[in-house]
C-alpha cells in the first residue's frame, strides 16, 4: 500500500531543490537552448548574446537570472556553458563565507569560464565588495595579515563571466545589481509548457504517461517544471502500485489526491494558510508575523514558498496593512465571505 508521511506531502509542491530532486534534475536539464521549455522572450535574448560574443570571441557579459525557485535558472547557467564551450564552475551564497572562499575559485578559473553563484543575494558583504573589481577590472585585492602588518596584495585573473541566480532580487545590493551586463527575469510557466515538460521527462525516465495525464500533472504542478518532474515520479511510483504501470488521467488525479494536492496545485498547507486567513482573522489584512504564528510556519517559509504562487493565481492579496484572502480564495474553499471583504481589498 502506498503512504506518504505529512513531510512528504509538505514537501511534494515546494519548489526548493530537495536532495531526491539533484540527481534527476542533472538527467532532466536540457542540454541546448533549443531544447530548453519556456522563457521564450528570454531564449531569444539569449540566443543573439551568445551568437554576438561567439562571433567577437568575447568573453560574455555577467549575467543575472532572478524568480521563483524551480524554473531554470541553474539549467540555464548550464546551457550557456555547453553552447560557449567553455568550463562551469558551482556553488552559492552561503557556501561562500570568506574572501579567501571567493579568491580560491576565481583563482582556478580558466580564460573564459563561468562562475555560477545560486542564492546570491546571500553572499556576505565583505565577500561582495572583493566581487566587484573581480567582476570590473578581472583583479583581485587580498588583505594578508592584520593589524599594522597587513598588506594588500592583488592578483589578475582571466576573463571570466559570472552567473548569479536569486529568487529575492530586491536583496541584492544596488552596486552588485549594477555590475551585471544583462539580467534576466524568469516567470512562471504556461500550463501548456508544463505539459511539454512532463512529456518530455517522461519520455527520457520511460515512463508511459497517456495526453490527459500529462495534462492532469501539469495543471497541479503550479506551472514550475521542478514539481512537475516530482508529481511524475510520484505518479508513476502510483501507477507501479495501484495500476499497470501506464499513468492514465486517472491514475494521475487518484495520485495526486492522495497527495491531498488539488486541482490548481494548493496542497494542505497552502489551503491551511487561507483558511486561517479566513477563519481567525475574518479574511484579513492580518501581518505576517501574526500569521506565521498562527499557522506555526517560519516568516521567510510563509513568503518564498507559499505566498508567491498563492498572489500569482489570484487567492492572496499583499497590502501595507497585511495579507487578504481574495475572493478567488473563499470561492475555492468553498466559503462565503462577509460582507464588508470588497472594502478591504481597496
Amino acid at each position: 500500500m502506498l503512504k506518504t508521511t505529512k513531510k512528504q506531502e509538505a514537501d511534494i509542491v515546494a519548489p526548493a531543490e530537495s536532495p531526491d530532486d539533484k540527481s534527476l534534475d542533472i538527467t532532466l536539464r536540457p542540454l541546448k537552448l533549443a531544447d530548453f521549455i519556456g522563457q521564450k522572450k528570454i531564449k531569444e535574448s539569449l540566443q543573439i548574446f551568445l551568437e554576438a560574443a561567439r562571433n567577437r570571441k568575447e568573453t560574455l557579459d555577467h549575467l543575472l537570472f532572478y524568480g521563483p525557485p524551480g524554473i531554470g535558472k541553474t539549467s540555464l547557467a548550464n546551457i550557456i556553458a555547453r553552447e560557449m564551450n567553455v568550463n562551469i564552475k558551482s556553488t552559492s551564497g552561503p557556501a561562500i563565507e570568506r574572501a579567501g572562499d571567493l579568491a580560491s575559485l576565481l583563482t582556478n578559473l580558466e580564460p573564459n569560464d563561468i562562475l555560477f553563484i545560486d542564492e546570491i543575494h546571500r553572499l556576505p558583504r565583505v565577500v561582495e565588495e572583493v566581487l566587484y573589481p573581480a567582476m570590473e577590472d578581472w583583479n583581485l585585492d587580498i588583505i594578508l595579515g592584520k593589524g599594522p602588518g597587513a598588506r594588500s596584495v592583488k592578483l589578475d585573473l582571466p576573463r571570466f563571466t559570472l552567473i548569479g541566480a536569486t529568487t529575492r532580487y530586491a536583496s541584492l545590493s544596488s552596486p552588485l545589481r549594477d555590475r551585471f551586463g544583462s539580467v534576466y527575469r524568469l516567470d512562471y510557466y504556461e500550463p501548456e509548457e508544463i505539459d511539454h515538460i512532463v512529456r518530455r521527462s517522461g519520455k527520457i525516465l520511460n515512463i508511459p504517461v497517456q495526453e490527459g495525464a500529462s495534462e492532469e500533472i501539469a495543471k497541479r504542478s503550479r506551472r514550475t517544471p521542478r514539481i512537475a518532474n516530482r508529481l511524475l515520479r510520484r505518479a508513476r511510483d502510483y501507477a507501479q502500485v495501484r495500476g499497470s504501470g501506464v499513468i492514465t488521467p486517472i491514475i494521475a488525479r487518484e495520485a495526486l489526491d492522495m497527495l491531498s494536492i488539488d486541482d490548481v496545485g494548493l496542497d494542505q498547507n497552502d489551503r491551511r494558510i487561507l483558511q486561517i486567513i479566513i477563519e481567525q482573522f475574518g479574511g484579513g489584512p492580518v501581518g505576517i508575523q501574526t500569521l506565521a504564528a498562527a499557522t506555526s510556519e517560519e516568516m521567510a517559509t510563509i513568503e518564498d514558498i507559499y505566498e508567491p504562487y498563492l498572489m500569482r493565481i489570484g487567492f492572496l492579496n499583499r497590502t501595507p496593512k497585511g495579507r487578504i484572502a481574495t475572493p478567488n480564495a473563499y470561492q475555492h474553499l468553498k466559503m462565503k465571505p462577509p460582507a464588508d471583504h470588497n472594502s478591504k481589498l481597496l
